[in-house]
């Protein structure tokens, strides 16, 4: 997929004609923007199908924090917080992805219905990770990463933000490539807020072209993260709580949709989806004012056609 070349589409997934909306489902209790109201399963899956009604394409199931400080589950929990409700879901026909580092945890919701994996580690935190999700064919988010943050942000040093990103992840996106990952099954996800600062999140955000020269499909999940909060605020002001983070979330929703984003992750779904699709009308609208004006500039001048003649 070249920088010209749009959005791309993922194989295995539905294809959209514009930048899918992955509404968030967190099935747990220490989430840092919904702190837990989705933990039981039942209103986790009605959670989930609501989001589908608001306009999401696809839901990302997780059940495991990866809030700067977050303690690890174990697998045995993990497990039994995220598979009944991928079951639940696949079960109404929605388009699942699981958000999980466990191999283990991506092998059994993709048995129960799930269709993609995003692995906020890619495939670092656990190397039977690539091998399950190379066997089962399924598509696999690879996003930038540094590892755990049980520290808060760690290693969030760079020289260039943007060619340390990139680099970064075209180095995994290839050992993913040699794990036997389909090329046409891989996304991109530059890891906003993970190992970043705010002016490293918008530096980012501000050069998207860069992450889609990659050549896969880019994912960005800037969905109530600290950085917006930071912006909000002000210089001098307290950030806003996550949950009053959705308007400036939509925006960059659209931003991320006229700069060729495949996807957005968010939470609150309704403002996203109509952002993603304001931004394709005026996408459309361009796409049909420039093919108007190539043939009027490709027809030649007839004063001078005819001053050639003679």
């Amino acid at each position: 997929m070249s920088k010209k070349s749009g959005r791309g589409r993922v194989a295995g997934l539905p294809t959209w004609d514009r930048c899918a909306v992955m509404g968030v489902v967190n099935v747990t209790p220490d989430s840092f923007s919904d702190g837990g109201r989705w933990f039981d399963t039942t209103t986790a899956v009605k959670h989930g199908l609501d989001l589908v009604t608001e306009g999401a394409d696809l839901v990302d199931v997780g059940g495991e924090s990866t809030r700067p400080g977050a303690t690890r589950v174990d697998e045995a929990e993990e497990l039994k917080r995220v598979i009944p409700v991928v079951r639940g879901l696949a079960s109404e026909g929605v388009t699942i992805s699981v958000d999980t580092m466990r191999a283990s945890v991506a092998e059994q919701a993709l048995a129960a219905g799930a269709a993609l994996v995003n692995d906020v580690s890619g495939g670092l935190a656990d190397p039977e990770m690539i091998p399950v999700v190379a066997a089962a064919g399924a598509p696999f988010v690879v996003m930038h990463w540094r590892g755990f943050l049980a520290g808060g942000t760690i290693r969030g040093t760079y020289d260039d933000i943007v060619s340390e990103v990139v680099d970064e992840l075209h180095a995994r996106v290839e050992a993913v490539l040699e794990g036997g990952i389909a090329p046409d099954r891989i996304v991109v996800d530059p890891g906003l807020g993970f190992s970043k600062e705010a002016d490293h999140d918008l530096t980012l955000l501000a050069h998207l072209d860069r992450l889609r020269d990659l050549g896969h499909p880019l994912l960005v999940a800037a969905s109530r993260k600290r950085f917006l909060g930071r912006v909000l605020a002000g210089p001098e002001g307290a950030p806003p709580p996550a949950r009053e983070r959705d308007a400036a979330t939509a925006a960059v929703s659209a931003l991320a949709a006229h700069q060729g984003a495949w996807a957005v992750r968010v939470h609150e779904v309704r403002a996203t989806a109509d952002a993603v699709r304001v931004a394709r009308a005026v996408e459309g609208a361009r796409s049909e004012r420039s093919a108007q004006a190539a043939p009027a500039a490709a027809a030649p001048d007839t004063a001078q056609a005819a001053e050639g003649a003679r």
